[in-house]
């Protein structure tokens, strides 16, 4: 039996691009939350939070308003690019992001807190800026937590199935990942792709965790 090992790539690249993604705006975003009083903070995590309760389908839904071809931000897109956002792999990756930043966010802002507040209160005393506080007291402290939020997103993302259909489709050698891949060998009744494809997702999945729960027990203060 051949093989199309496609969709594996694809689901790495989608997932590596995505939670790199979502480190960049998830430690951000924990950072404002964990430490700044700011009107809306709770309207925030509010909206961070939505992802992890609403239905794939309602979130695929608000993104297709949101990135499709007759939105704003769609229009722009195809302005700039010259093809549209949705159904392609690029719409994949934004399905994943929505999909694991709320974990990410999460994560990371739970280990921020868990910091004892004296680090920054010493550091503020020598005169360091808040940007050093955050860059060189509180993430070193939270380093083996953050990795393994990193990786729990990582394998979030490369699960994702609901969103990216909406939003990506199942095109094969394009849009097709692991997740839809499979759901669409079952359609076909290949049972025997089906399993296949099953197992190695769930290899990559087992080994994530594997790797998140190595780093996640250690104490942050």
């Amino acid at each position: 039996m051949a093989i199309d090992w496609f969709p594996l790539w694809l689901s790495l690249r989608v997932a590596a691009i995505s939670t790199l993604l979502a480190v960049i705006l998830g430690l951000w975003i924990a950072y404002w939350l964990a430490f700044r009083q700011f009107r809306g903070k709770e309207i925030l995590d509010a909206l961070v939070t939505l992802p992890m309760v609403l239905p794939p389908t309602v979130l695929g839904y608000y993104l297709l308003v949101l990135i499709g071809r007759s939105s704003p931000i769609g229009k722009l897109w195809e302005t700039i690019t010259g093809s549209p956002l949705v159904f392609t792999w690029r719409a994949a990756v934004l399905a994943a992001l929505v999909h694991s930043l709320p974990l990410l966010v999460k994560s990371a802002r739970a280990a921020m807190e868990s910091v004892d507040s004296s680090y920054g209160r010493a550091a503020r005393s020598l005169g360091i800026g808040e940007w050093s506080i955050f860059s060189r007291v509180t993430l070193p402290l939270v380093q083996r937590p953050l990795l393994a939020a990193t990786a729990l997103a990582f394998a979030r993302s490369l699960g994702d199935f609901g969103i990216t259909m909406m939003i990506a489709g199942n095109i094969p050698g394009q849009t097709q990942t692991m997740a839809v891949a499979i759901y669409d060998a079952v359609e076909s009744g290949d049972g025997q792709l089906a399993r296949l494809l099953v197992l190695v997702i769930s290899a990559v999945a087992l080994a994530l965790l594997w790797i998140a729960n190595r780093l996640a027990p250690e104490s942050v203060a």
